[in-house]
C-alpha cells in the first residue's frame, strides 16, 4: 500500500520522472536540459537548487542518474528536522496566514504529543474568528487534552496568558498556541503577535518558546515570502508544510532551508487527527522521485 506521503507528491514525481527518464543513459543535450530544468522549477524546488542538480546531470551517461540525483537532493537537507522540545515546559506558537491550516495543525500537534506521552495544553488565542474557538473544542475532545479559551475576551494577549499561567500551575509539558491568521504586511496584527511573544518572554521564562508557521504546499514559492516576513517577527524554530493532496508540488522544502535556514518540521497529509508526520528528508526525497517501494 502506498504511503500518503507518496501519493501526496504525485504531481511533482510525475514531473521529475518524466525529464529524468527522458535523459537516462543517452548523451544530454540542451535541450533535454532545459526541459529537466523546466520541470524541476514547476515544482517550488528554486533557482538554486535546480541549477545544482541541472549541473550534476550534465555531462552524466549512467543508468543510476534517479539514485545520484536523489543522493544530492537529500544532502541538501538538513541531517536533523525534529522539533527540539528537550527541555521543557515548552509553547509552540502556530503562526501563519489565513486559510494555511492553523487551526488543524495545532490539532494534529496536539495529537501528536499527547499519544508520546506529554501533557498537552492547547491555547484557543484567535479571537478574531470563532470558528476556530468552536474547532478546537471539537479537535480538544477527540484528543483527549486540555483547552483554554475566553469567548469573553477579544485579547489574544489576555488568552495567551491565561493559557501559560494555568499549564504553568497544572505542570503542563507542552502548549500549543493557535494564533490568528494575519498578513505580514498588517501592522497592528503583527504588533499583536510581537506583544505575544513579550508576554512569554517576560512572565513566562520557564517556557521554551518553539515558533511554528504553517504553509500551504500549494501556494509555492509564495510561501518563502511569507515565512521570510513571520521570520523577521520573531526566528522560527521551523514549518509545518500543509495540504499535502496530490496537487501540492512539494518542492518549497528545499528553498525554504538553502535560502532563509527554516526546516519543515511536519507535514500535513490529509484531514484526520493522524495525518501530520514528523518531516524525514530522505523519505521525502525517496518519494519525490518515486523510490519508495510500500
Amino acid at each position: 500500500m502506498l504511503s500518503k506521503l507518496f501519493k501526496a507528491l504525485s504531481r511533482s514525481r510525475s514531473q521529475i520522472s518524466q525529464a529524468l527518464n527522458a535523459v537516462m543513459g543517452k548523451g544530454i543535450s540542451s535541450d533535454d536540459l532545459d526541459n529537466l530544468e523546466e520541470n524541476l522549477l514547476q515544482t517550488d524546488m528554486g533557482y538554486d537548487t535546480v541549477q545544482v542538480v541541472i549541473d550534476l546531470v550534465n555531462g552524466y551517461s549512467g543508468k543510476d542518474l534517479t539514485k545520484i540525483v536523489r543522493d544530492k537532493l537529500v544532502e541538501l537537507l538538513p541531517d536533523r528536522t525534529d522539533l527540539n522540545i528537550d527541555k521543557i515546559p515548552c509553547v509552540i506558537p502556530i503562526v501563519g496566514v489565513n486559510g494555511s491550516g492553523k487551526t488543524t495543525s495545532a490539532a494534529k500537534l496536539a495529537n501528536m504529543y499527547k499519544t508520546s506521552g506529554f501533557d498537552v495544553t492547547l491555547v484557543a488565542a484567535d479571537t478574531y474568528r470563532a470558528a476556530a474557538v468552536d474547532q478546537l473544542k471539537i479537535w480538544s475532545d477527540r484528543v483527549g487534552c486540555r483547552l483554554i479559551c475566553n469567548e469573553n475576551s477579544s485579547e489574544p494577549v489576555s488568552v495567551l496568558f491565561d493559557g501559560l499561567e494555568s499549564a504553568s500551575s497544572r505542570g503542563s509539558g507542552i502548549v500549543i498556541v493557535d494564533t490568528a491568521g494575519r498578513l505580514h504586511t498588517s501592522t497592528n496584527l503583527m504588533s499583536e503577535l510581537d506583544k505575544m511573544y513579550r508576554v512569554i518572554d517576560t512572565r513566562f521564562s520557564e517556557f521554551n518558546v518553539r515558533p511554528l508557521i504553517t504553509l500551504d504546499a500549494c501556494i509555492g514559492q509564495n510561501s518563502l515570502v511569507q515565512a521570510k516576513e513571520f521570520n523577521k517577527q520573531h526566528t522560527l524554530d521551523g514549518a509545518i508544510l500543509t495540504k499535502l493532496d496530490g496537487t501540492a508540488r512539494g518542492g518549497i522544502v528545499f528553498p525554504l532551508y538553502d535560502e532563509l535556514e527554516i526546516i519543515v518540521k511536519f507535514i500535513g497529509v490529509g484531514e484526520s487527527l493522524e495525518d501530520l508526520e514528523p518531516f524525514d528528508p530522505i523519505s521525502y526525497v525517496d518519494s519525490l522521485l518515486g523510490l519508495e517501494n510500500n
